[in-house]
């Protein structure tokens, strides 16, 4: 039998409409863990939801041997998973091979894992602009182009940064954005690490560094299309299994679209099995 596992707390509150033969089962509260004890091994789980939903998962079940087959259908505003594996939202897809081999993320005392990316800078700066709204206005839809261009303009300070790959450290002045990548894109379809391959042994950190506030505004529509790579003085791109990023004072950042505040540095693993 398949669950159709789902947040009612979001949406709006709103219950998918999943059809007649379907099991829903509410996620609040669930211990994933020991609801998976408790399946068949003929069962198989169905994630509803965004990038969000799958971070929340790997992380309540992290240790744990899925033994499962697991769907994932997505449904939520940040679907950069999807377009990352070349599928689209409202499908049922089988994500159990991708679910292996996550790297972990250590900042401000936590261990986490993530599916997509690490963000520092001023993606993690329009995560916790984008909270605050939503805070004061649930209903309203949240501009994050608009709030990157107010941040870019007026509002984010950029840092100074020591990125140290695989034990090589390089230092920047002017950085904006410093994301470390599993897979190529976030952000909500921004295509910020074109040739990183999720299934590759080693993550990318692209760091976006730029003195000039309206050159980093002028380039930063070209992260959509992934051709900021080519812009070499404003964009450097490391890989490494081990990345470590510093910044000169704290910043929001964010994994996977979940705000972390007043992050002056994290630390990125990718352990090969």
């Amino acid at each position: 039998m398949k669950y159709y596992l789902y947040n009612s707390l979001a949406n709006n509150g709103i219950k998918p409409d999943f059809g007649p033969d379907v099991t829903p089962v509410d996620a609040v509260g669930l211990d994933y863990v020991e609801y998976l004890k408790g399946l068949a091994p003929e069962d198989e789980l169905v994630l509803v939801g965004g990038d969000g939903t799958l971070n929340y998962f790997i992380n309540a079940v992290k240790g744990f041997e899925l033994k499962n087959k697991v769907w994932f259908y997505g449904s939520g505003t940040g679907n950069d998973f999807l377009t990352d594996i070349g599928r689209t939202p409202g499908e049922e897809v089988p994500i159990n091979d991708y679910l292996k081999n996550l790297p972990t993320v250590y900042v401000n005392g936590m261990e986490k894992l993530f599916i997509n990316n690490m963000g520092f800078g001023i993606d993690g700066y329009c995560c916790e602009v984008a909270d605050r709204i939503k805070e004061e206005s649930p209903q309203k839809e949240i501009d994050y182009s608009g709030i990157a261009i107010k941040g870019l303009l007026f509002h984010f300070k950029p840092c100074h940064a020591v990125i140290t790959v695989d034990g090589e450290t390089h230092e920047f002045d002017h950085v904006w954005i410093a994301p470390t990548m599993k897979g190529r894109f976030y952000g909500g379809g921004m295509n910020m690490a074109p040739e990183q391959d999720r299934r590759s042994d080693k993550l990318t950190v692209v760091v976006y560094h730029c003195r000039s506030k309206l050159k980093a505004l002028m380039a930063f529509p070209s992260i959509f299309k992934g051709e900021h790579v080519r812009k070499t003085k404003l964009v450097s791109v490391f890989r490494g299994k081990e990345i470590s990023v510093k910044f000169s004072r704290p910043c929001a950042a964010q994994i996977d679209g979940e705000t972390v505040l007043n992050v002056t540095e994290y630390r990125a693993i990718l352990r090969n099995p």
